[in-house]
């Protein structure tokens, strides 16, 4: 089978997504991606970007199937392209856009929800990362009908779920090491969603209550230091082991050390980085909201925002008061026949 892989924004659940979907299934990918860059840019203008690229591809090759991430405008790919527009198309989404936080010095746009919903309604089949990322697109559409005046389908969402399925990124699991029991890892981007000063509150809580911790700070950063960074290297100088963006080994293998993995976000949708840690047998302590109910008991989550609280599940981790999580139902070995089972559905068409 030919298929052609559309990605049009590569960071983070996305680019492991693309590049690991065509070792679960053989078939003949032809994949095209744009630099996880300039979003707005990216989730109207891409069928543009690819214009000539698809146009010379498709003189000597025709897919049997389209799949493309809900960054793509699939409705208008297909109208550019008439060799496309018979051909199944299958839309993944990582995140939805009525349920994406708008970071500061934003402004509010319907662009990007009516691009995920025409594409949505062009595509045969659709798979969300998590249930709570497909419950919250169509609770998008339901608010978004009440404010638009008229000539509107009253079945909308029905026909969206229809066609609707939760299929999460294939996670590979990461190996547990030798423990150590102080330390506290963060692995999520150091931006605004992800909330970097509210961990920094939950570290000068921790440090206030007199607790000995270490810290493993990972995750990927901007090219301008957030204040938080910033703060935290300043005031907990001494307890910091790992600072930077490391190799896949060494990310591993302290993330394998890790005795506890702190979020804080205000935006998840399958929390890539969270399972990996889990999953190496680091303490999950997150807000009991988002895609995270799906994921962790109740008994290692927080009211969200309540830093106090979370503080106090982070000394019960340390304290060896919580256990790690299984996170096997989202890891590769049960979540890749699923991609195989969707992908088969169309050999014969």
């Amino acid at each position: 089978m030919r298929i052609l892989l559309l990605s049009a924004y590569r960071s983070d659940s996305h680019a492991s997504w693309a590049d690991t979907l065509p070792n679960l299934y053989a078939a003949d990918w032809r994949v095209l991606e744009l630099p996880g860059r300039y979003f707005r840019w990216r989730i109207r203008g891409n069928p543009l970007s690819w214009l000539d690229e698809i146009n010379a591809l498709l003189c000597d090759w025709q897919p049997d199937v389209v799949m493309a991430t809900s960054m793509v405008d699939l409705a208008t790919l297909r109208g550019l392209h008439p060799r496309l527009a018979a051909v199944p198309a299958l839309y993944y989404f990582h995140e939805n856009q009525f349920a994406y936080p708008q970071g500061e010095g934003q402004h509010a746009s319907i662009d990007p929800q009516m691009v995920q919903l025409y594409g949505a309604l062009a595509a045969d089949s659709i798979a969300f990362n998590s249930a709570f990322n497909r419950d919250s697109f169509m609770q998008g559409i339901e608010q978004l009908w009440q404010k638009l005046p008229d000539a509107l389908p009253a079945d909308i969402v029905p026909r969206l779920q229809q066609r609707s399925r939760v299929l999460p990124v294939a996670v590979k699991p990461v190996s547990m090491g030798t423990k150590n029991p102080q330390l506290i890892v963060w692995n999520h981007r150091w931006e605004y969603d992800k909330k970097p000063d509210d961990f920094l509150a939950v570290l000068q809580r921790l440090a206030h209550e007199g607790r000995d911790f270490q810290l493993a700070l990972l995750g990927p950063r901007p090219e301008r230091t957030p204040p938080a960074l910033a703060a935290i290297r300043s005031e907990f100088a001494d307890r910091i082991v790992v600072d930077g963006r490391v190799s896949r080994a060494e990310y591993e293998q302290w993330l394998g050390q890790g005795q506890v993995v702190l979020s804080t976000a205000i935006h998840e949708f399958q929390g890539l980085s969270m399972l990996e840690a889990a999953s190496a047998g680091c303490v999950p302590i997150v807000p009991d909201d988002l895609c995270y109910r799906e994921q962790y008991p109740a008994s290692h989550g927080y009211p969200a925002g309540d830093l106090i609280s979370a503080s106090q599940r982070v000394m019960a981790a340390l304290d060896g008061q919580l256990a790690p999580v299984t996170v096997s139902s989202w890891l590769a070995e049960q979540v890749s026949p699923q991609w195989q089972h969707w992908l088969r559905a169309y050999e014969s068409m």
